[in-house]
């Protein structure tokens, strides 16, 4: 099964620990190797913590290694996207397109509405002086306008750029870089290698551990009806624990049936819960659930997918 988890679904995934959890539930058994029943219960307790504990440890280490790894991606990736003035430009401009190693020489690259682009060619050479005539051509486009280069003189660079920025020309700060433009790509390829390969085994390891804190926390669940039964009704033990699951619709019912039944256990707890404004001394019952019997709800509302 657990070979298969890199390639289901959410929903699948959570249809099937549903499946395999309400399974260990309704078959509950004390796991007597885990947690041995002749150690005193604060060991059995102290156990139970250090396990989740450890979980939780290694989910905060993994689940932000991950995260770090998705981060800078996600981060690379929006540069990728987006207009001409904002994009990142390493997936557009190649070497062929530039002047380089010049003393005296330097292509910059202009982003020009689409409604300008008549007026750019009219006008790009006669914007300062020392532009290289014939200089200009478009490299990429998009919805908003096109990206064109120009050369010119590296003295008259700056009264370009405001010229430029007069006619609504706006050049990008770009110098090309290759050894820098290549950093980047490699960067974006291997930032996504590493979260797929992260992502299948970080998979597997939530569907384990998943498991294993929840094993652990219906064991807790058990404990707390152990210790809280005895609490309640004393020595020697003498009680029965069992597992209801009513429809939503039942819920009242069962509860008025349960009242009924179990009442002469707590007849305090009894009526305050047909009287809801009756306080019982001593217990502070106004942020939860107190009945004449021993009550604990095992909440699987965090399986529900939509």
């Amino acid at each position: 099964m657990l070979l298969l988890v890199s390639q289901m679904s959410w929903e699948n995934l959570i249809a099937l620990l549903k499946v395999d959890l309400i399974s260990y539930l309704t078959r509950f058994e004390w796991d007597m190797a885990k947690y041995p029943i002749k150690q005193p219960l604060k060991n059995i307790s102290e156990a139970l913590a250090k396990q989740i504990t450890q979980i939780e440890t290694d989910l905060k280490s993994r689940t932000a290694a991950y995260n770090n790894i998705k981060g800078n991606l996600q981060s690379l990736e929006r540069k990728t996207v987006g207009n001409l003035l904002t994009r990142t430009l390493a997936d557009i401009v190649h070497k062929e397109d530039f002047v380089l190693n010049s003393e005296y020489l330097i292509t910059l690259l202009v982003v020009v509405p689409k409604s300008n682009y008549a007026q750019w060619q009219k006008t790009y050479e006669s914007l300062s002086d020392m532009v290289v005539p014939r200089s200009t051509k478009m490299i990429a486009e998009d919805a908003e306008g096109g990206l064109f280069t120009v050369t010119l003189f590296r003295k008259v660079m700056d009264d370009f750029k405001a010229k430029a920025r007069e006619n609504r020309f706006m050049v990008r700060e770009f110098y090309f870089d290759e050894k820098e433009l290549k950093c980047e790509k490699e960067e974006i390829m291997k930032l996504a290698s590493d979260k797929k390969q992260q992502y299948g085994p970080l998979l597997r390891w939530l569907k384990v551990n998943f498991s294993e804190a929840f094993v652990a926390w219906i064991h807790v669940k058990a404990l707390r009806v152990f210790v809280e039964s005895v609490l309640r009704y004393g020595l020697p033990v003498n009680f029965q624990a069992m597992l209801l699951q009513p429809s939503k619709k039942s819920v009242k019912r069962l509860r008025d049936v349960l009242n009924a039944v179990f009442k002469h256990l707590d007849e305090v707890a009894a009526a305050s819960i047909m009287d809801m404004s009756m306080d019982i001394p001593g217990l502070q019952l106004s942020n939860q659930e107190y009945y004449p019997y021993v009550y604990f709800k095992i909440d699987f509302s965090l399986l529900d997918y939509s």
